[in-house]
């Protein structure tokens, strides 16, 4: 009795302190909503407090000079077409070097876990004159190449452990029901991989969606101009507009938000149904 007593104590104590540690990883957010809903003179003043009053024309004005269905259209276009192709090309480099260990593969694998320790600002400088040479630059296509050779080698790393894990038995048992390679691999292989290919998905979104660095250096038309670029437009060397740039941060991160909420059940579906069953 007195071990159950002990045991629900320490739960409770645990629960409560994990419910605190999230109450304060939520601090920024009520900060980032409640003050753009204030006046600029009132983010100065008081932070912290509730708007006295609420001002709902911020998120007007925000839309309005951000060009919000602009920025989220081209934002989605090179996020969804960078998910796909490192998801695509990526599953089938990692499962070509997980099932054929050849010497270059293990050194073409080699290269992508390396290439994950180079510093972006390192290389940004090439990126540009290589952009410049292959006439990619001011280019959705062409920042979404870009996105896919950075994105690459995490993805492959991912990839490949978990094609490892899957048994050899069951690509051989498709072989003899007459599948073709590449039947195999999209008919068994990739279907199995729905649940690192959605952790990849999330990662991949969370990086590609709030990126600034790499559209500011490869997109240089105004039409073309991500969330990010257009938020950023609020901080000038003298003045920062906190309270058009705040909005604008709570536009942009609300569908990144919804969508990583939406995925969490695939993943846990996945996990669940995706394990292989003898």
């Amino acid at each position: 009795m007195e071990t159950a007593k002990r045991y629900r104590g320490g739960l409770i104590l645990i629960e409560a302190v994990l419910i605190l540690g999230g109450l304060v990883f939520l601090v920024p957010f009520y900060f980032l909503i409640v003050n753009s809903l204030k006046s600029f003179g009132e983010i100065l003043t008081d932070s912290a407090g509730w708007p006295s009053i609420f001002q709902w024309g911020n998120y007007v004005e925000a839309w309005e000079k951000t060009s919000f269905p602009k920025a989220f259209g081209n934002s989605l276009l090179v996020t969804v077409a960078s998910n796909l192709l490192l998801v695509l090309m990526c599953s089938m480099a990692a499962y070509r070097m997980a099932r054929k260990p050849t010497r270059y593969n293990r050194f073409l694998y080699a290269a992508f876990v390396a290439a994950m320790v180079i510093p972006f600002q390192a290389i940004m400088i090439p990126l540009v004159k290589v952009s410049s040479l292959l006439g990619i630059m001011n280019s959705t296509w062409g920042l979404v190449i870009c996105y896919l050779g950075f994105g690459a080698p995490l993805t492959v790393f991912m990839l490949h452990g978990f094609v490892k894990s899957v048994p050899v038995d069951i690509e051989e048992a498709g072989r003899v029901d007459g599948c073709s390679p590449y039947g195999i691999f999209f008919r068994i292989i990739l279907p199995l991989m729905q649940p690192i290919a959605v952790t990849v998905i999330i990662l991949n979104t969370l990086w590609i969606w709030n990126d600034y660095l790499m559209p500011s250096l490869i997109l240089q038309k105004p039409e073309l101009y991500t969330i990010p670029i257009e938020t950023f437009a609020f901080f000038g060397q003298y003045t920062k507009q906190w309270n058009l740039a705040l909005p604008a941060l709570v536009l942009g991160i609300t569908p990144v938000l919804i969508f990583f909420l939406a995925m969490q059940k695939y993943i846990i579906e996945g996990i669940a149904q995706g394990s292989v069953k003898g």
